[in-house]
């Protein structure tokens, strides 16, 4: 744990250094030789921000031609200008070529609002604007296509013409086909790059490489749905120049975009998708002669296309006729449709089921597809639920939230009704991540849930994708639906199946309106709360307190001869070694090493008891520990041996002393000869009395005390809660004085008498270096205490003690903080007159590596 502790410091540390030297690096990325920059206006989601931001381009003007057409080269995404270098050669003599490097991308500013290619249109006819040109050419690579169109409809009086080469265009055509399914993809590719690029301490060597979030939000932020009607509005002269074996933009793509643009002409070239890289001279002569024919105004527009391609322009697309695709390599397509599920299963499923019934993929490589993704997905749910592990659900945050028992009632229940969940979640969307990670968090077989798991995943996914092969997109709409209302109504019935059992159906029994009763009195009563919940303005006024003395941690020089005046992980048994020989004022104990064998432990138990003739009960404890914890009355031999052999610290073994319980609150200046007591606290130790009639449980809920802590209790005796106390049997419910484990705390300030405070100092006297603390102490008798006589000592505790009769019934919160503010002042008082004698207080470094040291303390409960 150490180990991981480090290696994750380590990390932490080499990830913030990387985000610090990416927060100093230029907010560009590197630019090309011969670039101008420009400033233009952030954009998002068409309208401006009110920032600025930068464009890098290229300006190739033609000697001695200042009436040369202006052709803007548009490059594609990932990538920038550098990938339209083969273009430029072939073009720079016969028009002026302005090469921008659009935003987000080579030299321009790298992180801006919106990536999408409207933005980028905006960007765009605002640089033409700064540059005074009245109109241009735009050819458009790729993810460029998609901006020259956008462009072209957002200024058509400035786009002379549209040349697309292997451009981007129709939503129908990309990827998957629909916006939404190809939206879920992008979003996986932006997550997946985002964590690389943010969770990796790289320096920023990944925010200048081409698969970046720069890229990935181009696609993500795009909108492709609006490009059909850009198109089939654009009037100007179009060129489509379109590689046959195109495999990112298919030539059905190519093809529906010449319809659409019933003027525009189309050239297909014998080669894939970068012959802009691969085979520039193959764009020089289509190119250039489409622009001499716009020039000379010869070219076709839509007003002068011939009524044909008009006609066919104007229909409504259909798969058969306009845009049936060629099937795509089925292993491509396939790894494509598992990793989309990784987005949404249900989606992809109905992407997928789509793209069958269109032909792009056999409909068994589909659904396998989306089975086999659906598989890995949702089983590394239920790995990573392993890798967590029920052990964290013990650390903090969780164990604030969940109780062991809860964790093993969980466990049952996903034990006892798991397939059923398993089967029943595959088919409400929004369900399945939690109830996969809850079963490997509770341990859920391997095997069990594996064969659940694939029986519900082979009956969801063949049904889901043979509905969407058969019914089309109707289905992705009504879905839509479907998931838009499903996991809201699943809530509410979720919620009203909690509420039924938790405030309902308890009204309609005693038993049930007990325990209602309970929760009330402990959400009401803040003797019930948290610490969290009570101390937060005490800790405010410590805050000051330390300002006021200039030393946060002078507290700690309450107490000189206690480690840290007694903050934490303080000795028990050090602490009452303290007193000296005082046997008749101190409970007599021994300490029992944790590094002993069991057999060495429980001899030197028994040697102490018959050293000082002693019988069992016998008090067994850590040496450190707070609040009761860890502590066992026990009451023969076979549990202080099963104790010893299972508590990982040093434990004290203490002599059972009956009798009354109270908490004595002392403190003395160490400038004064005699101190005070502050606080008295009479702990009871509550219990109910049979009759014959009811069971245990009954009578714990009937009781008026012991049903404020009914759920501590009924766990506590849950194998005798159906046993029935006889008449008059009176059953102990609480054995120690501590009130989170059910004793009952009320103001004893009424036993206090000069007699009893003389007894505390000359005690208190007697360990050299101690002023402020409570004891806890049992007595025979209140008359015998208020004479300050036999009574014996069970524990000192020091700094962090507390006046706890501010928990009697009644007192008012306010009362309480205002007892803990007079408490922490004598403390700051104490713990300043005792530095000026020359006690030391703890560093604030110190002071959090204690602090840090009992966080890692494991807690032993009995």
């Amino acid at each position: 744990m150490r180990t991981r502790t480090k290696l994750l410091i380590a990390y932490s540390v080499l990830l913030a250094a990387s985000h610090l030297a990416r927060g100093f690096q230029s907010d560009t990325g590197p630019g090309t030789e011969h670039q101008r920059i420009v400033t233009l206006r952030e954009i998002r989601r068409g309208a401006e921000t009110g920032k600025d931001i930068t464009l890098a381009y290229r300006d190739y003007p033609v000697p001695g031609r200042e009436d040369a057409p202006a052709l803007v080269l548009l490059h594609g995404s990932p990538g920038n200008s550098n990938q339209l270098n083969g273009l430029i050669e072939q073009f720079r003599e016969k028009a002026r070529l302005l090469v921008p490097d659009l935003p987000g991308f080579g030299g321009s500013t790298r992180k801006i609002a919106d990536y999408s290619v409207e933005a980028h249109a905006r960007y765009l006819a605002q640089w033409l604007d700064g540059l005074g040109l009245e109109e241009a050419h735009l050819l458009g690579f790729s993810m460029g296509g998609g901006v020259a169109i956008a462009h072209g409809a957002l200024a058509p009086e400035r786009t002379a013409s549209l040349i697309l080469v292997g451009s981007i265009g129709v939503q129908e055509l990309e990827l998957l086909g629909d916006f939404t399914l190809n939206h879920a993809v992008h979003s996986v590719q932006l997550a997946g790059l985002w964590l690389l690029q943010e969770g990796l301490p790289h320096f920023g060597l990944l925010d200048n490489t081409m698969l970046n979030v720069s890229y990935a939000r181009n696609f993500y932020d795009t909108d492709q749905r609006p490009l059909r009607g850009h198109l089939a509005s654009f009037d100007a002269p179009a060129l489509i120049v379109h590689g046959q074996t195109d495999f990112l933009v298919p030539i059905s793509a190519a093809k529906e975009h010449h319809r659409l643009l019933p003027q525009s002409e189309i050239v297909v070239l014998e080669d894939g998708h970068f012959s802009v890289f691969t085979n520039p001279e193959t764009l020089q002569r289509p190119v250039l002669d489409f622009l001499r024919r716009v020039e000379r105004r010869d070219a076709v527009t839509r007003e002068t296309a011939t009524p044909e391609r008009l006609a066919n322009s104007e229909k409504v697309f259909d798969w058969e006729t306009h845009g049936r695709p060629r099937p795509i390599a089925i292993l491509p397509m396939s790894i494509l449709l598992a990793l989309s599920t990784l987005a949404s299963e249900d989606l992809t499923c109905i992407g997928a089921g789509i793209l069958a019934s269109r032909g792009v993929i056999p409909f068994a490589a589909a659904a396998a597809a989306c089975f086999v993704g659906i598989f890995f997905g949702d089983f590394a749910l239920y790995l990573a639920g392993r890798a967590f592990g029920r052990g964290a659900l013990r650390r903090r945050p969780f164990r604030w939230l969940l109780t062991e028992n809860d964790v093993e009632r969980s466990a049952h229940f996903f034990h006892r009704y798991g397939p059923s969940l398993i089967l029943t979640t595959r088919f409400i969307p929004g369900a399945r991540l939690p109830t996969y990670f809850s079963a490997g968090i509770l341990g859920t077989g391997f095997w069990r849930f594996s064969g659940w798991f694939l029986l519900a995943a082979a009956l969801w996914t063949p049904l889901l994708v043979g509905a969407a092969f058969l019914l089309g997109g109707r289905l992705l709409t009504w879905f839509e639906g479907y998931e838009r209302f499903t996991l809201l109504a699943l809530l509410i019935v979720v919620g009203l199946l909690l509420l039924l059992p938790k405030a309902v159906l308890p009204l309609f029994n005693q038993s049930g309106r007990r325990l209602l009763l309970s929760r009330w009195r402990r959400a009401t009563r803040w003797e019930f709360w948290p610490m969290w919940a009570i101390y937060p303005p005490v800790l405010v006024y410590i805050l000051w307190l330390g300002f006021r003395h200039r030393k946060p941690t002078l507290f700690t020089a309450v107490n000189p001869s206690i480690p840290a005046g007694g903050l934490a992980l303080e000795s028990k048994s050090e602490i009452l070694r303290g007193f000296g020989d005082t046997e008749s004022e101190i409970a007599r104990f021994v300490l029992i090493p944790e590094q002993s064998s069991p057999s060495e432990k429980i001899a030197g138990v028994e040697d102490f008891m018959r050293t000082r003739n002693l019988a069992f009960p016998i008090v067994l404890k850590p040496d450190v520990g707070e609040r009761g914890q860890g502590v066992l009355i026990a009451r023969d031999r076979n549990q202080c041996e099963n104790y010893l052999q299972r508590c990982p610290h040093d434990v004290i073994a203490q002599e059972y002393v009956s009798g009354e319980e109270f908490g004595v609150f002392y403190y003395r200046y160490p400038e004064e000869e005699t101190g005070k007591i502050f606080s008295i606290t009479d702990k009871r130790l509550i219990g109910v009395r049979g009759d014959g009639r009811r069971t245990l449980e009954e009578l714990i809920l009937e009781d008026e005390r012991a049903v404020c802590m009914a759920p501590f209790f009924l766990n506590q005796f849950a194998a005798q809660l159906d046993s029935v106390p006889a008449h008059s049997e009176e059953v102990p419910l609480t054995e120690l004085g501590t009130h989170c484990r059910g004793a009952l705390f009320l103001d004893g300030w009424e036993v206090w008498t000069p007699d009893l405070e003389r007894a505390i100092d000359a005690l208190s006297k007697r360990f050299e270096g101690f002023y402020f603390g409570r004891y806890d102490l049992r007595v025979s008798s209140r008359e015998e205490l208020q004479r300050g006589m036999g009574f014996k000592v069970l524990e000192l505790n020091g700094v962090t003690s507390e006046a706890t009769h501010i928990y009697a019934p009644g007192t008012s919160l306010r009362r309480a903080h205002a007892t803990l503010r007079k408490q922490w002042q004598i403390a700051f008082d104490i713990a300043h007159q005792n530095v000026i004698k020359g006690a030391k207080p703890y560093s604030i470094r110190e002071t959090w590596r204690l602090f840090q040291q009992f966080r890692r303390t494991e807690k032993f409960e009995t």
